[in-house]
């Protein structure tokens, strides 16, 4: 396609605007599909790796044996010891995302 004369310009524009408005069909039924499986119940994403049991249960050794309750344990409750640290973390953004 020779885009130098109008003609060209023309056709080049016409196919860039004929996909961007694919595009956004799809982004569209994306979006749509997520709504509908949320109001069916669904939920995306990874699971939690911690239980709201075991998030309290790190509290509670957090809090007595404080500054290094995890260090002599290499995986404490079955995840990595900054897992737990981030579930703890009361300026975490993403903390009580807990199952």
């Amino acid at each position: 396609m020779d885009t130098t004369g109008p003609t060209g310009r023309l056709v080049f524009h016409l196919f860039g605007a004929i996909d961007e408005f694919q595009r956004e069909l799809i982004v569209e039924g994306a979006h749509e599909g997520l709504t509908a499986a949320r109001a069916r119940g669904r939920v995306g994403g990874r699971p939690a790796a911690m239980t709201e049991l075991q998030v309290g249960q790190a509290r509670q050794t957090y809090t007595a044996n404080a500054p290094t309750p995890f260090s002599r344990s290499p995986r404490p409750f079955g995840v990595a010891r900054a897992t737990v640290y981030r579930h703890l973390n009361p300026g975490n953004p993403r903390q009580g995302e807990t199952a």
